[in-house]
This record gives structure tokens, C-alpha cells and sequence, in this order.
């Protein structure tokens, strides 16, 4: 029988072989993902080969003495330390209490001194209308201004402190004269104080009028910032007759000085706004629509809406606009939202941008239950609540098409928790009125001219499209066919 020797083969010999098939197969593998993208190879979500590249290329650059003993983590990170958030393209995690910012609930991320622009030299943080879009609110309360332009320590007796004069007194603010709140809020910047002595006019940094404005007979100096504050809407407020007297605002608008929401929603983690939830929100819910309401009144016909709603669904209204009563007062009434009903009317008085009362936050997110909403445009509501936390009036043809849908949701358990997944994703925050207020009084950037006062107040506040009686919808289809046909005249 012949025997055939097979040659020996040294180590040196094999790790040859095996680097040249490795080569091949590299070689293949990128003419593959060149012509047909890349081939999946059980990477992570958003694990992507250039960074698979950076991985290996950062594993194979850790010297043996180097693994255990690495000063350097930018260069030579341990394969044992590196963890995928760091390659991840998009962080699901929520974060801890203690890695939430001061003002959530036992948040303990506190705000540093704002950067300077390397080139302008001015602050690079975004507080005022004009420098963004949105509201700011979470700009401003993790604004401190850059070192050099506030006290290192404010509790120094030394300190200058901005002065707040509140026209109106204090009383309805729920606070006292003095430093108080800035401390008890812990504020980030706290070097103010409230006066309410109408005699100290003449040394306030900023004077506060709330709710209603008559021209103050004091002599004003040219530094001095008066500004005016005011929660109901432009149909419930006053025509200023000197309309060019603010230089700030504080009010519900997302574009005022100081945005006063009846609350705000803020996330955890801006990537995750859903979650698993482990509660049947339909469960038990025997009962439709709810409503407490006591003003019968309201110009956008809300009371109409409603009543025309009842013609479809069982609609229960509570007040002195239905046959229902309960106290306001009762824990009763607000707990039949969550064990009784699975919808409720969360009506505002007005039609107007931005106007979200605690109507909507209070009755409706603060319960088991899920709001339908009228009073702001559906984007206002988008912005400022949670993902899919509502239904609004204006995505229907009318109170018949919304009730069709709404007995679709009462037959389908899924669908109607669906519109809850937001929940443990976020909380409605502590915005800090005061402490914001006290932060932009330090602020050192020079602001431009125009944006120094309001030219007309009275148009910011109640201009054309900033409140109407009917649906956001038909409005603005409305303005289109307006414009559409002008274009076309022309």
C-alpha cells in the first residue's frame, strides 16, 4: 500500500496561509459592498463598517503592555472597557435621576458659565426671541452668563443684585419680597431681588406688570426693562393704549421674553418617546367622553362642538353647561377620569397660537385618560406635549367624523393604548419663572435695536391669525386659496 508523507508545515508557514486567505476574503467582501452594500454581519443598529473600521483598527493599536495600563483613552481603548454607546450612533438609554438636569424631578446636572464664540466673543447661548425659533426655555434655564460677567460667589454680601420691582405686589405671585425665591428654587443665577415698594422705581433693573397695564406716572431711566406679564389669551386681555412702552414679555407664547407655560413637557432622552407599558389604560372604562366646564360662553364654540358630539357618543358634561354635577373640589370627580372614562374634552376658550391651559396638561396628560383637544393649532399642541398623546379636533370633518373614530378606539384596546406609550418617557417640568428671569438680567450681550422694545405690542399680541372663532384646518386652506388667487390675478 502506498503511503503518501504530507509535508510539514511550520507555524510561520500556516499564519501565512491563513493571512492570504484572509486577504481574499477581504478583498471579495469590499468588491461586494461596493457593488451591493453592505453585508450584515450581526452588528448592532447603527453599528456602520467605518466605525467597525475605527473598532478594529483601535483594538489592533493596544500594545500588550498597554491593556490593562492604558493613559491614553482617545488612542488605546481596552476591548473589555469599550462599550457600545460609544460606536452607537443613537443613545436609547434613559438617564438615571441623578444624570437629569436641576430642574426635573431630583435632577442633579447643574448649568456651567455659557461659552463666548471664539470669533464674535459673544455668549453662544440662545435665550432671546430673536436669536431662536422655539421657546428657549430649556436654553434659559441652563443659561449662566460667561465667566467675568457674574459674581463667582453670589452669596457674598458684596454682590450686586438685579432688582425686580413687581408693580402689582407680590402677593399674587405667591411669594415675598426679597432674595428668597431665587434660593429656595436654588437657582443657577440668584443674585436678584424683589421689591414691591412702588417707591423704588427709580432703582429697578426690570418693573413687572401683571395681567393689566395703566401707565405708571414715575420717571423711567434709560436702563430700565418693564415688561408684561399676562396668562389669558388676546381675547381676554386689554388693547394696550401705549403700546410701545414693553421691552419684554412673559406670557404662554412660545415667542415672548420669558415663556410662562401653564406647563412643559420635557423627555428624558430626546430618542426615546415611546415605551412598552404593562397597563391596560381601556380596562374597566365603561364610560365614553367627559367634560368639566363652568363658562358657557366661549367664542369658538366649543359648548356647540360638544353638544353636537353627543348627538354621536355619550358625551357627560359636568357644570353649569350640562346636566352632570360634580365639585371642583373633589378628588372624586378628577379620579373618574382614570377609572371611568376613556376620553375627555379638553376644550380651551379661545382659538389661539400657542394657547394650551391646564385644561389639556392637568385634566388630561396628568391622567389615565386621553385629551381631545381645541384651542391652539395642532402644531402648538405637538410641540409642547408628548408624542401621540392626543387627538385634535381640527383632523376630523366634524363631530360626527370624530365620534366614528372615537368608537373605532373604544373597540380596539390596542389603538387606544397606543396613544399612551408616551408614558415614563419624560415628566412636566418646574420651568423656574424666576430663576430664567433672573438669568437673562445678567446676560451681557448687547441686543440689536429693534429688539430692544416691542414697536406695537398690540399687534404681537393680537394681530391677524393669532386667535380666530372657527378651525385651525379651514383657515389656513382659506389663506391658501386667498394667496393662490392673487397670484393669479396678478
Amino acid at each position: 500500500m502506498l503511503t503518501l508523507k504530507m509535508p510539514r508545515l511550520s507555524a510561520r508557514k500556516i499564519l501565512v496561509y491563513l493571512l492570504c486567505i484572509g486577504s481574499f476574503f477581504f478583498l471579495v467582501i469590499n468588491v461586494h459592498v461596493q457593488r451591493n452594500g453592505p453585508i450584515s454581519l450581526g452588528l448592532p443598529v447603527g453599528f456602520s463598517f467605518k466605525q467597525y473600521d475605527i473598532l478594529f483598527n483601535t483594538i489592533s493599536d493596544i500594545k500588550p503592555d498597554e491593556k490593562d495600563n492604558n493613559s491614553d483613552n482617545s488612542l488605546h481603548i481596552p476591548l473589555r472597557k469599550l462599550e457600545l454607546s460609544q460606536v452607537n450612533t443613537e443613545n436609547t438609554e434613559i438617564p438615571s435621576v441623578q444624570d437629569r438636569p436641576w430642574y426635573m424631578n431630583d435632577g442633579e446636572i447643574r448649568p456651567k458659565n455659557c461659552e463666548l464664540d471664539p470669533v464674535s466673543g459673544e455668549r453662544q447661548a440662545t435665550i432671546f426671541p430673536e436669536e431662536k425659533s422655539d421657546d428657549r426655555l430649556i436654553d434659559q434655564l441652563m443659561y449662566i452668563p460667561p465667566e467675568g460677567f457674574i459674581a463667582e460667589n453670589q452669596d457674598d454680601p458684596d454682590t450686586p443684585l438685579k432688582k425686580i420691582l413687581f408693580w402689582n405686589g407680590a402677593a399674587s405671585w405667591g411669594i415675598r419680597p426679597g432674595r428668597g425665591v431665587f434660593l429656595k428654587e436654588k437657582c443657577p443665577v440668584s443674585s436678584c431681588v424683589i421689591a414691591t415698594q412702588r417707591k423704588e422705581a427709580a432703582t429697578a433693573d426690570l418693573v413687572v406688570f401683571k395681567d393689566h397695564f395703566t401707565m405708571p406716572g414715575i420717571d423711567r431711566n434709560l436702563d430700565q426693562l418693564w415688561m408684561i406679564f399676562m396668562l389669558e389669551s388676546p381675547l381676554h386681555t386689554q388693547v394696550f393704549k401705549h403700546p410701545t412702552v414693553f421691552n419684554w414679555t412673559a406670557t404662554y407664547r412660545s415667542d415672548s421674553t420669558v415663556v410662562a407655560p401653564y406647563e412643559r413637557w420635557q423627555y428624558y432622552n430626546e430618542n426615546v418617546k415611546t415605551k412598552v407599558q404593562e397597563v391596560n389604560y381601556a380596562a374597566n372604562k365603561t364610560k365614553k367622553v367627559a367634560w368639566f366646564v363652568s363658562n358657557c360662553g366661549a367664542k369658538n364654540g366649543r359648548l356647540d362642538y360638544a353638544r353636537n358630539l353627543s348627538n354621536f357618543i355619550d358625551v357627560d358634561i359636568y357644570g353649569s353647561c350640562g346636566k352632570k354635577q360634580c365639585p371642583r373640589s373633589s378628588e372624586e370627580c378628577t379620579k373618574m377620569l382614570d377609572t371611568d372614562y376613556k376620553f375627555y374634552l379638553a376644550f380651551e376658550n379661545s382659538n389661539c397660537k400657542n394657547y394650551i391651559t391646564e385644561k389639556f396638561y392637568v385634566n388630561g396628560l396628568k391622567h389615565d385618560v386621553l385629551p381631545i383637544v381645541m384651542g391652539a393649532r395642532k402644531e402648538d399642541y405637538e410641540a409642547s406635549s408628548p408624542y401621540k398623546s392626543f387627538i385634535h379636533v381640527d383632523d376630523f370633518a366634524g363631530p360626527a367624523d370624530l365620534a366614528e373614530y372615537l368608537k373605532k378606539l373604544d373597540n380596539d384596546d390596542a389603538l387606544y393604548n397606543s396613544y399612551f406609550a408616551w408614558k415614563g418617557t419624560g415628566e412636566l417640568i418646574n420651568t423656574k419663572f424666576f430663576c430664567r428671569m433672573c438669568a437673562m438680567l445678567h446676560d451681557p450681550k448687547e441686543r440689536s435695536e429693534k429688539n430692544k422694545s416691542y414697536k406695537d405690542i398690540n399687534e404681537w399680541w393680537r394681530g391677524r391669525g393669532t386667535c380666530i372663532n372657527g378651525s385651525w384646518k379651514k383657515y389656513h386652506a382659506a389663506l391658501e386659496k386667498k394667496k393662490t388667487k392673487e397670484m393669479t390675478n396678478t
